[in-house]
């Protein structure tokens, strides 16, 4: 899984990287025909490794509901996140993986249940988890890079 997880973190790091020039109002637009923003998908990432990882395995998450809320998927932005939130965000995006390393090290994952993801993938355990936010991951990057060049226009 360590190698799972470092794809995970490698991604992130990109990302981070790539939105790093994006200021505050521009993290936090929402393009027509869009309805969510940077910033939005960027805290997503976190709340939908959380909810596959952590309380589909029911185990406690180590963010709050409130957040785990706010960016989970269905959810939408209510406002805009201040500079403040998103130093916070980004910040999370590694240290959420870290703790998910050691649990999966420390084998905290036992017990988990089956269930079927929106896009028709079975997750029967961590490893499963693991291998689909890889692909959950991708799958915002492409729409992060969309929102991205919409902003970032002139």
């Amino acid at each position: 899984m360590k190698n799972e997880i470092n794809n995970i973190r490698k991604v992130r790091t990109y990302l981070l990287n790539a939105v790093n020039d994006l200021s505050v109002d521009q993290l936090n637009m929402i393009p027509a025909n869009f309805n969510n923003n940077i910033i939005w998908n960027m805290a997503h990432l976190i709340a939908a490794q959380q909810g596959v990882c952590y309380k589909r395995a029911e185990k406690n998450m180590y963010i709050s509901e409130d957040f785990f809320n706010a960016y989970k998927p269905g959810s939408k932005p209510e406002k805009p996140i201040t500079e403040t939130e998103i130093d916070e965000v980004k910040k999370m995006l590694f240290t959420s993986l870290d703790l998910l390393e050691t649990d999966v090290d420390n084998n905290s994952f036992e017990g988990y249940k089956t269930w079927n993801t929106r896009y028709d993938v079975e997750i029967k355990n961590i490893n499963d988890a693991v291998n689909f936010i890889q692909f959950h991951e991708g799958l915002h990057m492409g729409y992060i890079m969309a929102l991205k060049k919409i902003v970032t226009v002139r």
